[in-house]
C-alpha cells in the first residue's frame, strides 16, 4: 500500500501538468473543503423503518437479481 507521502508526490507531480485553468479551480475547490464541512442529514422514522424492513429482506432472502428487476420494469412499461 502507498504511503501518504508517495500518494501527495504522485498527486502534485499529476497537478504540475495540468494546464487546464478551469480544471484546476474545480480541484482547488475540491481540496479546499474538507469533511467536517459535509451535511449529515437525519434519517425521518419511515426511512429508517424501511432500512430495517430491507435488512429484513436481505436475511431472509427475499432478494431479486437487478436483471430480474430490469426485466420486470421493462415489463411493466411496455403494459401503457
Amino acid at each position: 500500500m502507498a504511503t501518504v507521502d508517495k500518494i501527495r508526490s504522485g498527486l502534485i507531480d499529476k497537478i504540475m501538468t495540468i494546464e487546464n485553468k478551469d480544471f484546476l479551480l474545480v480541484l482547488d475547490n475540491l481540496v479546499s473543503s474538507n469533511a467536517t464541512d459535509v451535511e449529515v442529514l437525519e434519517l425521518t422514522e419511515e426511512q429508517k423503518d424501511m432500512l430495517k424492513l430491507s435488512e429484513e429482506d436481505i436475511k431472509n432472502g427475499r432478494l431479486i437479481s437487478q436483471e430480474a428487476m430490469d426485466k420486470r420494469n421493462l415489463e411493466w412499461l411496455n403494459g401503457f
